[in-house]
């Protein structure tokens, strides 16, 4: 499975290949298993530069793309922790601003799977284990850490409140409702409130939380109000979203640059000018969410957009960027995700559809796009059959698939 990854490296392969045989136990909640593998490693989640952590269902990843950039502007060195990777596990951990290297990753990968043997962990647990452990020995100034699935139950919120300089909870929606809605005694019933409790879970005793507060619906709001007070945490709203241009395409990214300028305006940890908030909002880069694709052996000189988005809020995103114009749809979406959720948003903008396997997976055939889409055996072959009539062709539906286009177009994230 591409989640994986695979490495050109023997030594990080090797250590891949026992992630990959990790599975979740069914059913299991909790931080018990990340707080004891954290312990056999010295606890290094105690010893980190401040940290913001970001939660949210869409733009979280953005948010943190966002924050690193402005804490660069102001001259800070900056670890970061996001997933999943597009082309490579070593995007997950970034240490003062590079890409781990082979040799780092495979030596933390080792430590921390070697230690947690018999705990049990999960893919992502030692994933994080992983992070937090180099980001100990590696000196910076600040840490972004993206929360994985969820939040009260995720493994980065092993962060305690000493950790943080903010928390941030970035746009809200439906997404792995058969984990965030499982049922559970003392909790919100309705779904959108239950998604805001889970994402909140984040909120530490005197760390600011940030939020999209008039985004969310009305329980969603009510939700996260009531975990911050519970939490002892101050509530932030973000309340002025950034007029200078942004280095990441979509009107919808002006609400995550606004969310990391709040937060780093609501923390005290790290003093941060507004010159840099600036800097950082219009540099900023994010590969494969709305992103136009270079000239390269895959798409040639061809306009291409790629973004892997896969539920209701990107697909309305999507919509909402390409309205008004015409375009080719390549998309692979993987089996479990809602087809209308993407081409419904953009069915006046659709001048064909043409769907693709992702790699790896269970995919939609053509047929659940609708009667006029057609399938293609892979990217390159859907690119063939759309004709070179000068619209723009948008490549969507799966970061898998996103990730694979970045390999075939030699467009590695760095």
């Amino acid at each position: 499975m591409r989640d994986f990854g695979r490495s050109n490296d023997p030594r990080v392969q090797a250590q891949l290949d026992r992630l990959a045989a990790l599975s979740l136990p069914q059913g299991r909640l909790g931080l018990e298993t990340i707080r004891a593998l954290m312990e056999r490693l010295g606890n290094p989640h105690r010893k980190l530069p401040p940290v913001f952590h970001v939660a949210g269902t869409n733009g979280k990843g953005s948010t943190s793309a966002f924050l690193r950039a402005m804490l660069e502007a102001e001259g800070y060195k900056v670890h970061v922790t996001t997933s999943p990777h597009l082309v490579r596990y070593n995007e997950r951990i970034r240490l003062a601003g590079e890409l781990i290297s082979d040799e780092a990753l495979a030596d933390v990968l080792k430590e921390v799977l070697d230690a947690g043997e018999d705990l049990g962990p999960s893919f992502f647990e030692v994933t994080i284990a992983a992070a937090f452990l180099a980001f100990s020995r590696v000196p910076a100034d600040a840490c972004v850490v993206e929360v994985g699935m969820g939040g009260r139950f995720d493994a980065t919120n092993v962060l305690e409140p000493e950790a943080l300089a903010a928390c941030g909870i970035a746009a809200l929606g439906l997404d792995h409702e058969r984990f965030l809605l499982a049922p559970e005694e003392g909790v919100p019933k309705e779904p959108m409130a239950r998604i805001a409790f889970e994402k909140a879970g984040i909120a530490k005793r005197g760390v600011p939380l940030v939020t999209l507060h008039h985004t969310y619906h009305p329980e969603a709001q009510a939700a996260v109000a009531a975990v911050a007070a519970n939490a002892g945490a101050p509530l932030h709203p973000v309340a002025a979203l950034p007029a200078s241009p942004l280095g990441l395409p979509g009107r919808h990214q002006a609400l995550n640059a606004g969310l990391a300028a709040a937060m780093l305006r609501a923390q005290s940890r790290l003093g941060i000018s507004e010159a840099a908030i600036i800097a950082g909002a219009t540099t900023a880069r994010w590969p494969a969410r709305m992103q136009r694709l270079a000239t390269g052996p895959l798409v040639g000189s061809r306009e291409v957009w790629l973004d892997g988005g896969h539920n209701p809020q990107a697909g309305a995103m999507l919509g909402a960027h390409f309205a008004g114009q015409r375009l080719h749809l390549v998309i692979g979406m993987i089996e479990g995700k809602d087809p209308a959720s993407l081409t419904a948003p953009l069915a006046p903008a659709l001048a064909s559809i043409t769907a693709v396997p992702v790699p790896g997976h269970e995919w939609h055939p053509a047929s659940a796009f609708g009667s006029e889409a057609r399938s293609a055996p892979d990217v390159p072959g859907a690119l063939a059959v759309i004709p070179e009539d000068g619209l723009p062709i948008l490549i969507a539906g799966s970061l898998y698939l996103a990730g694979e286009v970045l390999r075939l177009n030699d467009e590695l994230p760095d």
